[in-house]
């Protein structure tokens, strides 16, 4: 039988893999789904889902997310930090409720800001800390009746399910990129991120602008683009490696071939 010095040793090796770069990451980062915990859920915009766009995070028709997205309150949102997360939710203990209390999924792509004005239980709903989520009305409508306007629901953070790499989409001048980083796998969510050009410069860290969105100050025209991105969740990095071509432009996105899983 294996001594227990061998089986600590072993174990360690099933922990900790050095890659070619001598860098020790984690045999298995995957985001894993977190526990179901109560929560309410009201809707809000419209049926066109018009409203639901740009938002907190950004997030244009572009995005790919479609009607099926929540308004965090800012206890998940976390400064933007939470948009491109995921969640599956279910109505519960309401009449309103559709029987067999459909699982939905949604992307978080804004923020439900708090109302002082009204009592956390009472038309507060987003107020801290509460955990709530305001659903596009298409979304709410298919796990519960609209006109009970507020419910009880069960949730759950869960792996975010992307077809294709992370898509970076550019806006900002010849002497400031700012990227709106959409299609994020895994934990969903972006917690730091780099650029660097084919010229043979140094990654440059990206500051956090707003909602899902990295800047950089400095002439990074023709050359291609490589990004490094850090999940805030997991700590996972990976690397998005010519991203973008020297040709690249601002109001574009482009989509990279990697992503977190």
């Amino acid at each position: 039988m294996a001594s227990a010095a061998s089986k600590s040793k072993s174990a360690a090796v099933l922990v900790l893999l050095v890659s070619l770069a001598g860098v020790a990451t984690t045999v298995d980062a995957r985001f894993r789904a977190m526990q179901w915990t109560p929560a309410h859920a009201t809707f809000y915009g419209d049926e066109a889902t018009a409203e639901t766009m740009g938002g907190a995070c950004g997030y244009d028709i572009t995005a790919g997310y479609g009607a099926d997205t929540a308004a965090l309150s800012s206890t998940l949102f976390l400064d933007g930090y939470g948009c491109g997360t995921c969640y599956q939710i279910r109505c519960v203990k309401a009449t309103a409720c559709y029987r067999g209390s459909p699982v939905l999924t949604v992307t978080a792509t804004n923020l439900c800001p708090p109302n002082w004005a009204q009592d956390t239980n009472n038309g507060g709903w987003c107020n801290p800390p509460r955990t709530h989520f305001d659903l596009a009305i298409p979304a709410f409508k298919k796990m519960a009746d609209w006109h009970a306007g507020i419910v009880p629901v069960m949730y759950r953070r869960v792996p975010c399910m992307r077809k294709g790499g992370i898509r970076f989409a550019f806006q900002g001048n010849p002497h400031w990129l700012l990227v709106y980083v959409t299609n994020v796998g895994g934990a969903g969510d972006v917690g730091e991120m780099w650029v660097k050009g084919s010229g043979g410069m140094v990654w440059l860290r990206m500051s956090h602008n707003w909602g899902a969105s990295y800047q950089a100050f400095g002439q990074l025209g023709g050359q291609a683009l490589s990004f490094k991105l850090t999940s805030y969740t997991t700590g996972l990095t990976i690397v998005a490696a010519d991203a973008a071509p020297a040709s690249w432009s601002i109001g574009l996105t482009y989509q990279a071939r990697a992503n977190f899983k």
